[in-house]
């Protein structure tokens, strides 16, 4: 039997990468709205994803666009049992490639922006998790709101819905309006740097409901909790965007200087003084030796 670490089997999963790789590339170009994204989604931020499972919840853990399956290796990884996993995939070739590779999870075919009806006669109680690598920002905010509000409703009371963003600030909008009926607590990660591109992910959960008695301390102290929750979101979303501003800026310069360096050993004034100084060296009579 060959070990996991074995050369063999690291050629394999490279390969098995790259191939990945090309389809998701191929599903972009063909549909970007619909993709979201030209990579599966990395290592580090798969795991980053599944931790937020808690697998002592029972029921069964959805994934909604699953694409290749990073993210439901990591959630196998984590210990959820694959017949636990209901994958949501729109794309028909990605739905039998997860047939392939997790025979034992459940593949549904369909929109996962229209969960009620796509998951309508599969599931017979409430779920542990939702686990979403849908391109959220890629749709309005209406569409985001209602998918989550389809994800709550079939939510254990104390289950997640877990999303991935590339951007820095919840894509789930905090604000107050028209989805002010929709009452969440969002806990969000710190960047995830080394996937590319960098990402967050964010978890959410029903709010609590407030309490049928009006206690005027509580509800101070309710409100005192919910400024410095606003106040710490506030914080680490500038940290995050001043992290990100300066890594790009790092970068656009590393890359700057790079380009200026190749520009100047392939301009011909450059090669004109290598070839002469190349000859100079080559005719200068050698020093006589003491």
């Amino acid at each position: 039997m060959k070990s996991k670490s074995s050369p063999e089997s690291q050629s394999v999963s490279l390969q098995q990468r790259i191939r990945d790789e090309a389809r998701f590339i191929k599903a972009w170009v063909e549909n970007p709205g619909v993709t979201g994204a030209v990579s599966p989604s990395g290592r580090l931020l798969s795991r980053a994803m599944a931790r937020h499972v808690d697998l002592s919840i029972p029921g069964p853990v959805i994934e909604l666009g699953p694409g290749t399956g990073p993210v439901t290796q990591a959630l196998i990884d984590h210990g959820v049992a694959p017949d636990r996993l209901i994958l949501v995939e729109y794309d028909e070739t990605f739905c039998t490639l997860l047939k392939q590779r997790y025979p034992q999870a459940q593949v549904v075919q369909g929109d996962a922006y229209n969960l009620g009806a796509t998951l309508a006669g599969v599931l017979d109680g409430p779920v542990a998790a939702v686990v979403s690598s849908l391109p959220l920002l890629n749709r309005p905010e209406d569409d985001r709101v209602r998918l989550l509000r389809d994800s709550f409703a079939m939510l254990h009371p104390q289950g997640n819905f877990v999303q991935f963003t590339y951007g820095m600030a919840s894509p789930i909008p905090r604000k107050k309006g028209k989805n002010a009926d929709l009452a969440f607590e969002a806990q969000g990660s710190a960047p995830v740097w080394l996937n590319l591109p960098p990402a967050r992910v964010f978890a959410y959960r029903p709010a609590a409901q407030p309490n049928q008695v009006d206690n005027p301390v509580t509800a101070f102290l309710d409100r005192i909790k919910s400024g410095a929750d606003k106040m710490r979101d506030g914080l680490l979303e500038r940290r995050d965007r001043l992290e990100t501003e300066f890594r790009l800026a790092r970068d656009r310069v590393r890359i700057d200087i790079e380009n200026r360096r190749q520009l100047l050993r392939n301009a011909p004034q450059t090669r004109q003084t290598i070839e002469l100084l190349k000859k100079l060296g080559e005719t200068r009579p050698p020093r006589d030796r003491v």
